[in-house]
């Protein structure tokens, strides 16, 4: 299958409605070290196309993780689920922050399994997020909810 290239302007929408976060770890594109990229939510080689619906923001690490994954084992029930579909799920339903706003919590079964297969608690994830905390810069505003 010949991959095709997202446009400018629909990565750009896709960005945007991604509020520059990461559709899964909520990392923040401003202060990330790595790259962001637009990714397929069901990956080209399954079939998924280069359409907005299709397509989410991710940084590096997620989108490494995930790669052409679309499920994973939930971690308590040891059942395959699906992982998050940022069009499909809403990130709330799914996750929360811990207390102390550094880490990801999955609420459901595909929360969990999303949170481990993706690896949504990374050492280096956690390490900036302590750091955004402390500049006031961390959880972005859309994602404020938490354990408390």
């Amino acid at each position: 299958m010949k991959k095709s290239k997202v446009s400018r302007q629909l990565q750009r929408l896709v960005s945007e409605r991604a509020l520059f976060c990461c559709e899964y770890c909520i990392s923040q594109e401003a202060y990330s070290p790595d790259p962001f990229s637009t990714e397929h939510i069901v990956p080209q080689v399954l079939g998924g196309e280069d359409t907005e619906d299709n397509l989410a923001r991710a940084c590096q690490g997620c989108n490494n993780f995930k790669y052409i994954k679309m499920t994973a084992i939930d971690p308590i029930t040891l059942e395959e689920v699906p992982l998050f579909h940022p069009r499909k799920n809403i990130w709330d339903e799914h996750f929360k922050w811990n207390q102390e706003l550094t880490k990801l919590i999955g609420l459901t079964p595909i929360g969990r399994a999303t949170v481990a297969e993706l690896r949504l608690n990374r050492e280096n994830v956690v390490n900036l997020r302590k750091v955004l905390l402390l500049a006031r810069k961390h959880p972005p505003a859309h994602r404020t909810t938490s354990s408390r």
